[in-house]
């Protein structure tokens, strides 16, 4: 049956998460300097080995072999060293076992700070070791503290700092909010391992991708670049390396059910999925969506790229405060300048100053009419000829021989009262107003027919 001290250090064992190797040599060296201070001499080398089994030390003390023993504490003689080690010869340096008495209160004071200072050693150089291998991956904690806009999040068996220059603009914090991180750094420090880590770096959102889409965890689709700004909006490339495979469809996801958990997880941040193309001009083309360019103009040697927007489309195209064509910018990395297809076209068209004499010159000067889209003043209508074939009649062609003409009469339809030449004149301007007014310019067939 197992001692207590050996139940004792598979108990530590398992607190701290470090090996029992570990943790027993952290005791023998706390041990070797307890004993060291009361049986030994200053300087003198003293190990102490403990049984894995029984959990017994063993305390071995460095001794040079010498014809006469002078001081015991640190010689041996060479018929004693020969019981040791048969090979010994004289001034030698061998380990002998010796028997020592129990220490004192400071020097068990001494054992504590010492096992103490090499547990933290043994933690401090096995968390290094753990997250030193998960620098550039995602890690998940809880906010513990907000200090000075520095949030301190426990991941477990280490704490990491999220700085303000890590953080997203816009997202709140709160104690106890689990959350996930992108590590970016691990440095090892007197006090232990420096854990930064961040939310706004381009690579969390990479990562978010890799665990959210298997396609591009198994490698048929390539993330080619990231655009963030972070909290905002972001852009992602990316190219299907197995025909057949939709690029852009793997990373949205069913009824954008993938692309929709990612942007929860960053807090609602807009994300553009474009196909990448060896083609600069029409990768620039689709870098700039939601907006549809109709043409790019690049040059090769300036890195410079003129895309041509439709005016309705312009300001889609710049996004707000230019968000739309930075991120472009990023993720391309042409420098892009865009210009709406009325300025394109205006530029082509030569000016007209171009055309005209100089002032010493004889010639007629060119005049050019504005041509206006509305008017205010209602436009009149030219007076059509009459047309005899038509059974359309003017009032105007009516109304000048109206008092001279006979009433008809006729049988089978009243007859029609004479109307005087006032009456006439009435009528007469009275049709006219009509006319400008847009109404009726002609009289019904039946009044027609009775003339």
């Amino acid at each position: 049956m197992k001692n207590d001290f050996i139940l004792a250090i598979k108990q530590l064992s398992a607190e701290k998460n470090l090996s029992e190797d570990v943790i027993l040599s952290a005791v023998e060296s706390a041990l070797a300097s307890a004993f060291r201070k009361d049986n030994f001499a200053q300087n003198q080398l003293v190990t102490v080995k403990i049984n894995r089994e029984t959990g017994t030390p063993e305390v071995l003390a460095e001794k040079l072999v010498v014809e006469e023993v002078i001081d015991d504490r640190t010689e041996i003689t060479l018929k004693d060293a020969r019981k040791i080690d048969k090979k010994a010869e004289l001034d030698d340096l061998i380990m002998v076992p010796v028997q020592v008495q129990n220490a004192g209160r400071i020097a068990a004071q001494t054992a504590k700070q010492v096992l103490l200072q090499r547990l933290h050693e043994a933690e401090h150089s096995a968390i290094f070791d753990e997250f030193s291998g998960k620098a550039g991956d995602i890690v998940s904690g809880n906010v513990r503290r907000i200090e000075n806009k520095q949030i301190t999040i426990d991941l477990g068996r280490a704490e990491a700092i999220l700085p303000a220059e890590e953080q997203v603009p816009g997202e709140h914090y709160r104690i106890g909010q689990r959350i996930r991180v992108y590590l970016v750094e691990v440095d090892q420090s007197v006090k232990g391992p420096n854990l930064i880590v961040s939310r706004s770096h381009p690579n969390l959102l990479r990562r978010l991708l890799e665990l959210e889409v298997p396609e591009i965890a198994n490698g048929n689709v390539e993330i080619k670049a990231i655009a963030r700004e972070a909290g905002y909006r972001s852009k992602v490339a990316v190219a299907a390396k197995q025909e057949g495979v939709d690029a852009v469809g793997c990373c949205v996801g069913l009824r954008g059910i993938r692309i929709q958990n990612i942007v929860s997880e960053l807090g609602n941040e807009k994300i553009d999925v474009v196909n990448w193309c060896a083609d600069p001009a029409l990768f620039i083309a689709q870098a700039l969506s939601p907006a549809q360019v109709q043409t790019v103009k690049i040059d090769d040697k300036k890195q410079i790229a003129v895309a041509i927007i439709p005016d309705k489309m312009l300001s889609l195209a710049i996004g707000k405060e230019g968000q739309n064509v930075r991120l472009a910018v990023k993720l391309t990395g042409w420098k892009i300048d865009i210009k709406s297809v009325s300025d394109e076209e205006s530029d082509q068209i030569p000016d007209i100053n171009d055309n005209l004499p100089q002032e010493n010159e004889t010639e007629e000067t060119v005049q050019v009419t504005e041509i206006p889209v509305a008017q205010d003043e209602p436009v009149v209508i030219t007076k059509p000829k009459k047309d005899d074939n038509k059974g359309i009649r003017f009032a105007e062609d009516i109304l000048a021989p109206m008092d001279d003409m006979p009433v008809k009469e006729d049988s089978g339809k009243k007859k029609k009262k004479k109307k005087s030449g006032r009456e006439n004149a009435e009528d007469g301007i009275h049709l006219k107003k009509q006319q400008r007014r847009g109404g009726m310019s002609y009289f019904d067939q039946d009044e027609d027919e009775d003339f």
